[in-house]
């Protein structure tokens, strides 16, 4: 569960170190405006950000059951985080599975990727997709209505 997090809590540690070091300076105005860039940047990489995970069995049901897609990434990537931005609220159609989470899902994304943890797959219809454009997804979600 911590690795998730991971990218947040270095992000809030960055962003306070640096603000400590400029307040002792008596850089006060610049102190506030880093720390709460980097408070804002915890929070767009936190695990929050994204519509709950589920696991990879229950991902494949459910998408058996409703013809929509399922979304396999990971915490503090950018990509992901590209992808989950540019879907908006549809987002929260498409089903989500946190790699780091879940074992099966890390093993589903590297048996399409030549071994590697290459996210986000979005698969479709049993079929996977590997970083995706954004456009193409939300079409995906809008075809499964």
């Amino acid at each position: 569960m911590t690795r998730g997090w991971l990218p947040s809590i270095l992000f809030l540690l960055c962003g306070t170190g640096l603000a400590v070091a400029l307040l002792l300076g008596g850089d006060v105005g610049t102190a506030a405006v880093l720390l709460l860039l980097f408070m804002l940047l915890a929070a767009v990489n936190s695990p929050l950000v994204f519509p709950r995970s589920i696991d990879a069995a229950e991902a494949r049901r459910r998408s058996a059951a409703d013809g929509r897609p399922i979304v396999f990434w990971r915490p503090g990537c950018a990509y992901c985080l590209r992808l989950r931005m540019r879907l908006g609220r549809r987002a929260r159609r498409a089903h989500w599975v946190d790699i780091w989470r879940d074992p099966e899902g890390a093993a589903a994304v590297r048996a399409v990727n030549d071994g590697d943890e290459t996210v986000p797959t979005v698969v479709v219809a049993g079929r996977p997709h590997v970083n995706p454009d954004p456009a193409w997804v939300r079409e995906q979600l809008s075809r499964s209505a």
